[in-house]
């Protein structure tokens, strides 16, 4: 094999030269090569003070060629999954593992950041790049420089492990998801299911070559059937199907169970914080946050469970009387709770999200979301249908100012086989410079949303609508960037429990009459969203919003007690504390089939370990940002610039706490999230 493209110098992946036999000889290569050139550097600092330009701006290149090589590779492992794929991708974690432990305890590479930050070179480095000094010695002491050779090198073994266990629960959530499906022939037996959700399944079954309608567990797939088919036991069914997915239980029971790779991950990350001087693995990750300790992340989920638990269990209460007494309904089980809801929502607000779909029509949503960019940022899109795409579905914009390009990104949004499910945004590419050359920012951005079905355009719900603009809020954060140290660039060196802060604050224009104006029109009429269903959709937004609160302080709680409790657990461990937390925060029925964890990858393939609650935290912020918009007109020009210029731009040159002061002026306050949420109890 001649040539190899994932080793080409390209502006955008070559995805269409892209093979799986490439990846391995592309990726050995590049790691041969900077450990080559990285111990060529660190000889020469040693004769010689180090600058910026001597050893930062050289290992951010080489880290800029390894990671544009690996960057379309796992991009396409995500999105275009496939048995060679696969074992490229696999076969490269092992050898990518054990690199980023060799520079991580490189101590001749450490002690020559150290000379950077100690030396004369330091009076010239900008904010960016000092940032950048810091954070890169700060991550020398996590990868365990300073351990003895024995405890180095277990460092590296528990690491390697880590990262093979994060893939293997991620492969075989996607392969449990896709070994199950149900055929029905007659549909009668999905009444009660929206012509959309019909017409979904009906594609399915003819993709397949089989007759009638195929349910599976892909989001737009298996949600309307636990949404709105009336029968019972066919919800009963699919729900199974779906919470069991990768365990000990259901109609898979043991095939993929990721109970092991839980219990084993759990064990593997105490010990690597227990190496480094952590109590716990939880200690570790927030070493890196916003936060300062377990106690006081508890500390805020419990006093949001304190506000929230009381009115959750009231709006469990009035949902259990009305499926007794309109749906005859005795007792709900967790099959019945979506479709429950689901009545009552439509009969207190008289409206739902199939009656929502005709007005968002995927095409005007995405020019909506446009739209809305270009008020509150004074940017443009323009569409290049000739980059290279690795699918048909998708399509690659770039984002222009002053009619020149300032960044791109890959919009994916539809689900397929192949496609491991969720929303996310990733890099392509990174803001950077090079020797005066300035590289524009590139991301993907990527949904599982209802694909169309014949010639009509796909018609999201409002959730997949504010999920669209979430994701866009990442990208924007990665893509609106004005760094040029890659190490704080766009999303890079941002807190953790800060990063969605950006993402959370853009759904806000998916709730508003001006945002809507924007985003909504009928697929048939061009109409926008009539009065009346605005208002009922606005009445509707904090509709049992207590009961999602808990659920996702239940998510929380489960996730920071566990990497901060146990040690070492066994399967039977980790569902009792999952119990526990539940008993504390939940307010819904529970199945005691239920294995939740094993399909939760956010934990344990996706880096939200010990991490989950930043989703709560971040709302504080995004909700507070949200109301300096509220004040002064949502597309104010100023307010807008200022949230760019203060929250997007910097990247992560500067504390993420320091920046949400320089753009509100103050301290964050917890109010505006209980207010936007219904919380009584603010």
């Amino acid at each position: 094999m001649s040539h190899n493209p994932l080793l080409d110098a390209h502006d955008l992946p070559p995805f269409a030269e892209i093979e799986p036999e490439h990846v391995v000889p592309a990726i050995e290569k590049l790691l041969a090569d900077n450990r080559t050139a990285i111990d060529r550097l660190v000889a020469q600092a040693e004769q010689e003070a180090p600058s910026w330009a001597s050893i930062a701006a050289p290992l951010e290149a080489l880290n800029d060629r390894l990671a544009r090589a690996w960057s379309p590779v796992s991009h396409l492992n995500g999105t275009m999954n496939s048995p060679a794929l696969r074992d490229a991708y696999q076969a490269c974690l092992e050898p990518l593992s054990e690199y980023s432990t060799w520079l991580g305890q490189h101590e001749g590479l450490f002690r020559t950041w150290r000379s950077l930050k100690e030396g004369p070179a330091w009076a010239s480095l900008d904010e960016a790049q000092r940032r950048s000094v810091d954070n890169t010695l700060r991550d020398f002491h996590l990868a365990g420089v300073d351990l003895p050779a024995d405890k180095k090198r277990r460092y590296g073994e528990i690491k390697a492990r880590l990262s093979a266990l994060a893939n293997t629960f991620s492969n075989q959530l996607l392969d449990a998801t896709q070994a199950w499906h149900k055929d029905i022939a007659d549909a009668e037996r999905l009444a009660g299911l929206p012509d959309s959700a019909l017409a979904t399944l009906a594609a399915n079954a003819e993709a397949k070559g089989v007759d009638g309608y195929r349910i599976t567990l892909d989001f737009p797939s298996f949600y309307p059937v636990l949404t709105f088919a009336d029968d019972r036991e066919l919800r009963r069914e699919v729900y199974t199907a779906f919470i069991t997915r990768a365990s000990d239980q259901g109609p898979n029971a043991g095939e993929y169970d990721n109970a092991p790779i839980i219990e084993e991950t759990l064990a593997l990350r105490r010990e690597l914080a227990e190496l480094l001087g952590f109590a716990t693995y939880a200690d570790y990750s927030l070493a890196t946050k916003m936060a300062e300790s377990p106690r006081q992340v508890l500390d805020f989920l419990e006093d949001l469970a304190r506000r929230a638990v009381p009115q959750a269990r009231e709006e469990f209460a009035e949902l259990s009387a009305y499926a007794r007494d309109e749906l005859g309904l005795a007792a709900l089980e967790p099959w019945d709770v979506g479709y429950a809801s689901e009545k009552l929502r439509e009969a207190r607000h008289a409206i739902s999200q199939e009656q929502l779909r005709p007005y968002f029509p995927a095409p005007r949503v995405v020019d909506g979301l446009f739209q809305v960019v270009e008020r509150l940022y004074g940017v443009s899109f323009e569409e290049d249908e000739s980059a290279p795409r690795y699918h048909a579905d998708v399509r690659y914009f770039r984002i222009l100012e002053g009619g020149t390009p300032i960044a791109g990104f890959y919009l994916d949004l539809y689900a397929r086989e192949g496609k491991r499910g969720g929303a996310w945004m990733d890099e392509c590419r990174v803001r950077r410079l090079e020797d005066g050359v300035l590289q524009l920012p590139v991301a993907y951005l990527t949904c599982n949303f209802t694909r169309p079905v014949g010639d009509r355009p796909a018609l999201l719900t409002h959730d997949e609508v504010t999920t669209l603009f979430h994701e866009f809020g990442h990208g924007l954060h990665h893509m609106l960037t004005r760094q040029t140290v890659a190490d704080v660039s766009g999303i890079n060196g941002v807190a953790w429990d800060a990063v969605e802060l950006p993402s959370q604050f853009m759904e806000n224009f998916c709730w508003e009459r001006e945002g809507l104006d924007l985003i909504a029109g009928h697929v048939d009429t061009d109409e926008p969203l009539p009065a009346e269903l605005l208002e009922r959709l606005q009445a509707a937004r904090n509709f049992q919003s207590a009961m999602g609160l808990v659920r996702q302080l239940e998510f929380s709680l489960f996730d920071l007690r566990l990497h901060h409790e146990l040690a070492a657990p066994a399967a039977a461990e980790v569902q009792a504390l999952l119990d526990d937390v539940r008993e504390a925060v939940s307010v819904v029925p529970r199945a005691p089939f239920n294995r939740f964890q094993n399909g939760f990858s956010h934990i344990f393939a996706g880096g939200y370990a010990a991490g989950y609650y930043s989703y709560k935290w971040a709302e504080v912020l995004s909700a507070d940002a949200w109301s300096a918009f509220e004040e002064s007109g949502i597309f104010d020009a100023e307010t807008g610039q200022r949230f760019r210029r203060e929250i997007l731009e910097p990247g992560g040159a500067r504390d993420a706490a320091e920046l949400f002061r320089a753009f509100r002026g103050r301290e964050p306050s917890v109010e505006p999230l209980l207010r936007h949420s219904g919380i009584r109890a603010a």
